[in-house]
């Protein structure tokens, strides 16, 4: 098993950064990628980034590409999520997620940290 913990939520102003982070412990050796999703009230929760755990391989969403950057620092087990320019339709709550290999769903869940970002 491994638990993922968020941190780094909060409020900002439209155009500022915000730094989430997500530290994983338990089986981390066996993580193959580390992903951060979102999900606004009634609305489905949708992909925002993801990174892979051996390669550093990286994906975006459109709708974050250039603003958000995902990270990690295996030291720590923990990955990060550095967003910039935030705008009001960045407000959701962002989820930590892992999983264990390239084609398995993400099958193990942070509690969630809410983002609310004011125009």
């Amino acid at each position: 098993q491994v638990q993922l913990v968020e941190s780094g939520g909060g409020l900002v102003q439209a155009g500022g950064s915000l730094r989430l982070s997500c530290t994983a412990s338990g089986r981390t050796f066996s993580l193959y990628a580390m992903g951060w999703f979102r999900q606004v009230p009634g609305k489905e929760r949708e992909f925002v980034a993801r990174i892979t755990w051996s390669s550093f391989a990286t994906a975006y969403a459109n709708s974050v590409l250039g603003r958000f950057t995902i990270s990690r620092d295996n030291t720590k087990n923990t990955v990060y999520l550095q967003m910039n320019s935030l705008k009001p339709e960045d407000t959701a709550v962002y989820y930590c997620a892992s999983k264990d290999t390239a084609w398995s769903a993400y099958d193990h869940w942070g509690q969630g940290t809410q983002v609310t970002v004011s125009s």
